[in-house]
Parts: C-alpha cells; structure tokens; sequence
C-alpha cells in the first residue's frame, strides 16, 4: 500500500506500515530522523495511533534493528549453507547475494552502521553479527577443505571486501560487476569459476551478457 492509497479517516496503520516508514527514513535521512512525529506526518495517520504497535520510539528502534539482522545476516547465513556443485559455485552462492537488496539490504546496513556510531547497543549488536557472518562464511570454507587460519583469512577477506563496498557507498553498473565476479571468485577461493557456473549465475540474476561487438 503506497502512502497516497493510505485511508485518511480512522486508520490506525498496522505495525508492518509503521515500521516500512521508519525503515525507509533510517535509510534515507538516518537515525536522527526518526522522530513519532515524524512518521505520523509521512503517513499522514495520527501521532496517537503509533502507540496502538509500539510502546514508544525505542521499542520501534529495536524492531528496526531486528528487521536489519532478517534482512542481511539472515540472507548472507543462508547464502553460506546454499547447495554448491564446487567451491566455487558455492563463492557464487555468497556473491550473489549482494547483488540487488532483496537476500542483503545494502541501504540498510549502511544506516545502521552509521547509526552504531553513536549508539553503543547498536554498535555491540553490529559486532555480534560480525562475528555471526564471518563464521558462517568460515564454515563454508571449512566445507571445502580450508582450514584454521586459512578459511577466517578467506572469509574476512569476502566480508571486509563487500563491507568496503557498503561503507564507500562504492556504485558500479552491473555489468561491470558481473565482469569482475570471476576475479574475486579466483581471489576468494584460488580457483577459477567454469564458464558454466558464470553462465547459470548470470541466469540466475536475469543478465545478458552484451555481445562482442556491442562492447
């Protein structure tokens, strides 16, 4: 539901549409922002109505900082325990959720990076899921044969890789993306993706390659 379909009379919202509009001015204008006030203007429902889904703003916070946890560790975890033919494809697995927002929201853990900054229970909590991520990418690595300090080298190499990304804000189309993808693959793992790993990959995430001529 857009906010220009919202209802105007009598609506309380739901918690979901509080929490959609809290999320989208986290990542739009940061932590600051997110006033009671300020949503109630942005839904155009009244002020009152927020503590019909929240006890007050910090109940909101922590809801926020749950959905962030669902919306990319969640992904990234599962991304590392994906079925892969070979290690690579398993490299793959972990790349190709962070390409668009919808395994990992990117917009959002940029917002709750800098939120962390001035938040010490945010920064703990963004530390805990640190070492959540980088475990789950180390036992991928175990998974195919790497061991010890080996596989945390590889794993943190991956994460403070596309951490580096995320904290740059670095923008790239995606077909330059998809032409350094089989680079960080070798870099990663020390092997080169086949040709038809890159070519189900590039399936998978509905690109074409250009032709020959056309680049």
């Amino acid at each position: 539901m857009t906010q220009d379909n919202l209802p105007q009379s009598g609506w309380r919202g739901s918690r979901e549409v509080w929490l959609e509009a809290a999320h989208a001015l986290l990542v739009s204008s940061g932590v600051d922002s997110l006033s009671i006030q300020a949503l109630s203007k942005r839904l155009k429902i009244a002020r009152t109505s927020f503590y019909w889904h929240f006890e007050d703003r910090q109940a909101l916070l922590t809801a926020l900082a749950d959905r962030w946890a669902a919306r990319t560790s969640h992904g990234l975890i599962a991304a590392c325990k994906a079925f892969a033919e070979s290690e690579t494809e398993a490299m793959l697995n972990v790349i190709g959720c962070f390409l668009g927002d919808k395994a990992f929201d990117s917009g959002l853990e940029f917002a709750i990076r800098s939120w962390a900054q001035s938040d010490p229970q945010i920064m703990e909590r963004l530390h805990h899921e640190d070492v959540v991520r980088l475990d789950a990418l180390t036992q991928m690595f175990g998974r195919w044969g790497h061991e010890g300090v080996d596989a945390e080298t590889r794993a943190r190499t991956v994460y403070l890789t596309q951490i580096g990304y995320i904290s740059m804000q670095v923008s790239e189309s995606l077909a330059l993306r998809m032409a350094r993808i089989p680079s960080y693959v070798q870099i990663y793992t020390g092997v080169a993706p086949a040709p038809r790993e890159i070519a189900r990959f590039h399936a998978q995430h509905d690109f074409v390659p250009a032709a020959p001529d056309q680049v």
